[in-house]
């Protein structure tokens, strides 16, 4: 994707070169510099990694579990309110795998 320097319009590509969409600015394409670019195909493309075992790879920490006392549980946080409230931190037993959060209790 290239963006116009006259006026910051997204570009198309047609015949060689790269023209604005807005204001018609024309700029020669480089192969180089198209080469290194990310295309949303290549991204789809990507190897995706998982870890092997679920909740594992979270950290643990000491916490009551509310549905078979066990004192271990992996924790994560998570923004589910607006982007300027806290994060909201979740606990997972290391036991049972019972799911609740930090204001539950």
């Amino acid at each position: 994707m290239e963006f116009c320097d006259e006026c910051g319009s997204m570009m198309q590509t047609e015949d060689g070169v790269w023209i604005c969409t807005q204001c018609g600015f024309e700029q020669a394409r480089d192969a180089e510099q198209e080469a290194e670019m990310v295309t949303t195909q290549a991204q789809e493309e990507s190897e995706i990694i998982e870890s092997g075992g679920g909740t594992s790879g979270l950290p643990t920490t000491s916490a009551d579990c509310p549905s078979c006392d066990n004192d271990e549980a992996y924790w994560y946080m998570q923004q589910i309110r607006a982007a300027d409230e806290s994060e909201t931190r979740f606990f997972v037993c290391t036991e049972c795998e019972h799911k609740w959060r930090e204001d539950d209790h």
